[in-house]
């Protein structure tokens, strides 16, 4: 699946990283727990989150990860748009509920193993 198709299925608004949008993404998860997503998640392109901070963008980098969803229409600061920007990650909102977001991804083929 690509970061476009992420977009689309969502109904998301790219913040940042249109030069990302072809690129192929082959797992996601979800979580606003930072915490777990660094002992937990393992070869995960796209993390979705409620949780609106400079870490999750220091995280998606530490992860090697390619897009960063906010979901709730939750909306990142310049600050962490351009740190992400810096980093090449992708950034978009979406005004869906994590459980819907995933769900939907998930039934559309994204997985949560790769």
């Amino acid at each position: 699946m690509t970061i476009n198709t992420i977009k689309e299925l969502l109904g998301a608004e790219m913040l940042c990283g249109n030069e990302c949008l072809d690129k192929d993404v082959h797992s996601a998860c979800g979580s606003d727990m930072m915490s777990d997503v660094l002992a937990y998640v393992k070869d995960q392109a796209v993390l979705l989150t409620g949780l609106v901070n400079a870490q999750v963008i220091r995280t998606a980098e530490m992860m090697d990860m390619l897009c960063v969803v906010f979901v709730r229409s939750k909306q990142p600061s310049q600050d962490m748009i351009e740190l992400a920007k810096e980093c090449g990650i992708a950034v978009m909102t979406t005004s869906m509920r994590m459980y819907d977001a995933c769900g939907i991804l998930y039934s559309n083929g994204l997985n949560s193993n790769g």
